[in-house]
């Protein structure tokens, strides 16, 4: 499994959010984007990862970025997830994982001795022009919106 490179240019996708609206990452163009892919909604690893972003919401607006989550799941299951645990960004529903193959991110996984594809927990910074401009693949999912927030402070 290879994933983007910082320098790469993001791929263009468009995807139904938890309401079923269509969402292009060219609508957020002259924006920064953290585009943070993870395995599936309403599993504990991924509600923490979820919780940290939303609770840094307003630090990430201040520094003009767009939080966009990308799993597999269905659109019904993200609107779920959205409620449940009050999530104030997008989710998109990649669940012929297209968008995860461009970005790299779908490949072989392990657990519990078992061997199966799925998403990567990785996450891409997407600069103003479409470029990524840093990639975070070394984060425990309690800190990941620490480790972005630190990342966007020294720019």
């Amino acid at each position: 499994m290879t994933y983007l490179q910082e320098g790469t240019r993001a791929p263009a996708f468009t995807l139904c959010d938890q309401n079923g609206q269509r969402v292009s990452l060219n609508d957020f163009s002259g924006q920064k984007v953290l585009v943070y892919f993870y395995p599936k909604a309403m599993t504990p690893g991924c509600k923490v990862q979820a919780c940290g972003l939303r609770d840094s919401r307003n630090e990430l607006d201040a520094l003009n970025v767009v939080v966009l989550g990308i799993s597999p799941d269905p659109v019904a299951r993200l609107k779920k997830f959205e409620d449940k645990d009050e999530l104030n960004f997008t989710l998109l529903s990649d669940e012929n994982h297209a968008v995860a193959d461009a970005f790299g991110v779908w490949g072989p996984k392990k657990f519990m001795g078992k061997e199966y594809d799925g998403i990567h927990r990785i996450s891409f910074l997407i600069d103003e022009a479409g470029t990524v401009a840093k990639v975070f693949n070394k984060f425990k999912t309690k800190d990941h919106h620490e480790v972005v927030l630190d990342y966007l402070k020294q720019l």
